[in-house]
């Protein structure tokens, strides 16, 4: 009876109150431990540094992998890739083996890359329906996989990012078995129910204009680039407003202990919970600065959020190898698999079963990022 009240009461509370509470609450915790004046000063400068030293450098990143791999698929690179991937679809990933152009093409671009290729009906024709819904689990797995890479590669890392790569191949396998298991538990049916019965007829006629080959490189490279442009625009707001927020979470004052609204400053609540906690991740994950949580925690809502907390990281001298594998397997993972798995499954027509692909994924990236500790633990005793 009382828990009966309880819920009637809080569905009696209006969203907008709830949310001026939460708005209310945070930043008054904010503004009372900092400053009110400290504290605006300070999520200004360190968004607008943010925006100069980090989304740049990463829309930078982005228009060089774009073009990259505009390059890959317009010179056969992509088909080569696919073709050579493609024996391991099956025993990995229960996949038919064109579900290997996915991971490529996730990997070269972003989540939303697998949604587009899963629309042709050709392509989708080679799936039954429970391998189709995990398209969402399997594409998100290797979504901007060569932006992390580069990236940590381009912080002075080297075999780590590797390591994180084989991570994230096996935490998406993890992810991706779970999800089709957990959608044949609900929906037997769609074990053998083709996701599409219609395939179109291929024409035998192929009357494409054959451009010149500096033609044709000219093209690749402008046009992956501007994709790399739409790409690193895209991240801007996660990057800001995300990272911003985790940055206040996690670092501390100036070093002499005062605050004055200087970029950077915070009021290190994520790095307390670490250490109430931080067993926990140093046995999964093998941090040892309990500040290094944030990385995971960004990585949920959007991965070029979470890259833009490394360079911080390492500036504070708190990352090592170690820390590298496993945020390049949990940030490949995961990839802001929270803010995009509901979009992506609405558009394939299964948004009842966001909950179980979210959680499947969390799984995955978990594993993903345990994996990676454990083989840098092997590759360091090498």
């Amino acid at each position: 009876m009382k828990r009966h009240f309880v819920r009637r009461l809080f569905r009696a509370i209006p969203s907008g109150i709830t949310c001026l509470v939460i708005v209310f609450g945070l930043f008054g915790y904010l503004g009372h431990k900092m400053g009110t004046p400290n504290m605006l000063n300070t999520v200004m400068n360190t968004a607008h540094d943010l925006l100069l030293n980090t989304v740049f450098y990463l829309m930078a990143i982005c228009v060089i992998t774009g073009a990259l791999g505009k390059i890959f698929v317009e010179f056969g690179v992509v088909s080569l890739l696919e073709k050579l991937l493609r024996p391991l679809m099956r025993p990995l990933f229960n996949l038919p083996g064109v579900a290997s152009l996915g991971a490529v093409l996730t990997f070269l671009s972003d989540n939303p890359a697998i949604i587009s290729l899963a629309q042709d009906k050709r392509f989708s024709s080679y799936f039954k329906k429970y391998q189709f819904i995990s398209l969402t689990n399997f594409g998100t797995a290797f979504g901007m996989g060569l932006l992390v890479i580069v990236f940590m590669v381009g912080q002075g890392f080297y075999a780590e990012p590797f390591i994180g790569l084989i991570g994230a191949f096996f935490g998406c396998m993890v992810s991706t078995r779970l999800m089709q298991r957990s959608v044949l538990k609900a929906y037997p049916h769609y074990l053998e129910e083709c996701a599409c019965e219609e395939i179109l007829e291929e024409s035998n006629e192929h009357h494409e204009y054959r451009k010149p080959m500096f033609q044709r490189i000219l093209d690749s490279l402008l046009d992956g680039g501007r994709t790399g442009v739409d790409v690193g625009i895209a991240i801007i707001p996660g990057v800001l407003i995300i990272s911003t927020l985790v940055m206040i979470l996690t670092f501390g004052p100036s070093a002499n202990g005062e605050y004055t609204g200087a970029a950077y400053q915070g009021v290190e609540l994520l790095p307390w919970v670490g250490e109430k906690i931080g067993f926990i991740f140093r046995w999964l994950f093998g941090f040892e600065d309990p500040h290094l949580i944030a990385f995971p925690i960004t990585a949920l809502g959007a991965v070029g959020a979470a890259l833009g907390l490394v360079p911080g990281f390492i500036a504070e001298g708190w990352v090592n190898g170690n820390a590298i594998a496993v945020f390049t397997a949990i940030g490949m993972c995961w990839s802001g698999y929270l803010s995009t798995h509901t979009a992506m499954l609405d558009t394939l027509g299964y948004r009842r079963l966001t909950s179980k692909a979210i959680l499947a994924h969390t799984i995955g990236g978990l594993a993903a990022a345990i994996l990676a500790h454990w083989l840098y633990v092997l590759y360091s005793l090498i």
